[in-house]
């Protein structure tokens, strides 16, 4: 599986209108909490189904692009966080030590 970097407020509008599942994780370049987390979740992705996108923020770089996630999907800011999506509505809210692939398989079966 690979990331798609999310960039832009367009990439969000599009995430925030695709039916389906999507996941965003949020990631702090600067934290080393952010990158185990990160990695913990990357040993074990492959469980998840193939055709949900998988997006990327890097949140050092695009900060304001992590605030609108906030914003739209009605969450506390957090770092590292996942967002599992589902049409448009975030469904799961985990971060640092919450973040795994088991739980984001619990919301989606």
């Amino acid at each position: 599986m690979t990331w798609i970097q999310l960039t832009s407020a367009q990439q969000l509008n599009e995430l925030k209108q695709k039916p389906g599942y999507s996941l965003i994780f949020k990631h702090s370049t600067r934290c080393s909490i952010s990158m185990m987390a990160k990695r913990r979740f990357e040993l074990d992705w492959e469980d998840l189904p193939k055709e949900m996108p998988l997006y990327f923020l890097d949140l050092i770089q695009y900060r304001d692009l992590s605030n609108q996630v906030a914003e739209v999907f009605h969450i506390h800011h957090e770092s590292p966080q996942l967002l599992l999506i589902k049409d448009g509505e975030c469904i799961l809210d985990q971060s640092h030590g919450e973040i795994s692939v088991e739980d984001t398989l619990v919301e989606i079966n």
